[in-house]
């Protein structure tokens, strides 16, 4: 708690050192980013394999909650262009062939490391020493992929398209709702068909991300259980807490720095910075031209970087506070192998795709962007391949 606490402070007091009140408090929405994802065991890697492996659907049907819940917020201050004087950006991208090779890429990565990109940073906060492989496997190909993400961007797509532009606020919104709605139904009654039950987001809390125990319900209701039952500071906390404090940071996240969280970008900055230490001048790749001031400044003006930091220092403190950071340094080599080729495979794919689980598919969707529904059900077919292959790395 004391190491978390230091932490917490330094990257503060350095984030507002290089930018000023905004930025600590962006470091401080990382904070309680980081908390709130290592209390609520909020993941998106094991949320979806207990869907493919064993249909149990909490974990997505929790998603779908906090995108419904993000969506309420982000469309209207969207739709207006601007909330106290601050001009919004979603985040939106091209529809193409970019992004789907890249979804895939980053659903096998996320099946071979073991997180995805919010995954990888709470989950190492948190004590996972296995993820530091996993990070320096998603540092490397993000760099790598920004020397040649300019092909992959050329090929065949759409042009960006935002719906709440196109349709109108109300339109849209009754759209994308209806669709959430659409995907909660199906999700309960495949896990009904299966179990017979249906976990509620109320209920126990999943062993560590990864493993869903069901609770019982003789209504079948997906929201039934009890509202408090986890401690606030020292965990657990049921998964629809997790799921509303995301889409209620994420939005405090474009109120403050003018558009929504992402996580992979600055991986690709730090995987750039220290190319360049090694000699590799990295603002000759179209990527990087015109981000000579963010390749030469400290990353604590970098708005990611510092957001990134602070999750860690989050899940560090949350991690003390539940009593559970232990970390394992006993790690299987094939273990550590797949952690490395899921780090690269989440790295590349992440730039490929405009962005990864948070960038492209939270915030995608949450600002309206058609990117991010390719995005998810490219991630989902590439998840299902990373499962088929994770028996041939020793993982279960």
């Amino acid at each position: 708690m004391l190491a978390a606490l230091v932490a917490a402070v330094w990257i503060g007091l350095s984030a507002y050192d290089a930018r000023g009140p905004s930025q600590a408090a962006l470091a401080g929405v990382g904070l309680l980013l980081g908390i709130a994802l290592y209390h609520a065991s909020f993941g998106f890697t094991g949320a979806w394999r207990a869907m493919i492996t064993r249909r149990r659907t909490v974990g997505l049907r929790a998603q779908m909650v906090m995108l419904g819940a993000a969506v309420l917020l982000f469309f209207p201050a969207l739709g207006a262009g601007e909330v106290f004087g601050i001009t919004l950006r979603g985040a939106v991208a091209p529809v193409g062939l970019s992004v789907a090779a890249g979804a895939f890429m980053f659903g096998i990565g996320m099946q071979l490391a073991g997180g995805c990109a919010s995954g990888t940073l709470y989950t190492l906060g948190g004590g996972s020493s296995k993820m530091m492989t996993a990070l320096f496997g998603f540092i490397l190909g993000s760099v790598i992929a920004t020397h040649h993400v300019d092909w992959w961007w050329g090929l065949a797509s759409f042009p960006s398209f935002s719906i709440v532009r196109a349709w109108g606020l109300f339109p849209a919104m009754a759209a994308t709702m209806v669709l959430f709605g659409l995907i909660l139904w199906a999700a309960g009654r495949l896990e009904q068909a299966r179990h017979g039950t249906v976990e509620p987001l109320f209920g126990r809390r999943p062993d560590g991300g990864h493993s869903f125990r069901a609770a019982p319900l003789s209504s079948g209701s997906l929201f039934s259980g009890s509202l408090f039952s986890g401690p606030l500071f020292s965990g657990p906390w049921p998964i629809l807490w997790g799921a509303l404090a995301l889409a209620a940071l994420n939005y405090a996240t474009l109120l403050l720095a003018g558009r929504p969280w992402g996580v992979t970008s600055a991986f690709a900055l730090w995987g750039a910075k220290g190319a360049m230490g090694l000699g590799i001048d990295v603002t000759a790749w179209p990527y990087w031209k015109g981000a000579e001031a963010a390749l030469s400044r400290s990353i604590f003006f970098n708005i990611t970087s510092v957001m990134n930091l602070g999750i860690m220092a989050g899940a560090l403190m949350a991690a003390g506070a539940a009593g559970r950071f232990a970390p394992a340094w006993k790690i299987p080599a094939r273990t550590l192998i797949a952690a490395l080729l899921g780090g690269l495979l989440l790295g590349y794919g992440a730039r490929l795709a405009y962005g990864c689980n948070i960038g492209a598919f939270f915030s995608g969707i949450a600002s309206g962007s058609l990117h991010g529904w390719l995005w998810l059900a490219a991630a989902l077919v590439g998840n299902v391949a990373g499962v088929r292959l994770r028996p041939f790395f020793g993982l279960k």
